[in-house]
């Protein structure tokens, strides 16, 4: 996709200086591409140069059940079987978004830091079940984005 992966004992650094490129991926079993990771794979594609596929050979089920929420920020993804066709935007627009599941939700979070504008995701106990103190953890490493204290809505915001 363009970017430099540089390892470290305990660390991993990507560099990227051009637009991500396009490319296909198949998730497939340990040492392939890991299904758990298609849905934050699909918000990079979403924003690549040119037109990616997306095929997913190892969930049996709708794992693409979050492309609509992706959609709502201007993606441009169409789903027929087990392989999504992205066609990569130059940028995600800010709009609320739901989790709609614990990997799914880490993509609405990736895909609200990359938008333009203020995202809004609710149903985020998907989230918090699964990556403890996500919001405060990214503050840390320079994002905007807080937990919403209001108690009638369960969700993380970015503000721009």
């Amino acid at each position: 996709m363009g970017a430099q992966i540089e390892e470290g004992d305990d660390s991993v650094r990507v560099i990227r200086d051009a637009p991500l490129r396009k490319c296909n991926v198949k998730t497939m079993p340990h040492p392939g591409f890991p299904t758990d990771m298609q849905p934050q794979i699909a918000v990079l594609l979403a924003v690549a140069k040119g037109t990616s596929l997306l095929n997913e050979s190892v969930w049996e089920g709708n794992r693409f059940k979050y492309v609509d929420e992706l959609r709502r920020m201007g993606a441009q993804i169409s789903v027929s079987g087990k392989v999504a066709t992205i066609d990569g935007v130059e940028f995600l627009k800010a709009a609320p978004v739901r989790a709609m599941d614990l990997r799914a939700g880490a993509a609405m979070v990736i895909a609200g830091l990359m938008s333009k504008g203020t995202t809004q995701i609710e149903q985020i106990h998907y989230i918090e079940r699964g990556y403890e103190n996500m919001a405060e953890k990214l503050v840390r490493v320079g994002a905007d984005i807080f937990r919403s204290q209001k108690p009638e809505v369960s969700a993380i915001e970015r503000i721009s």
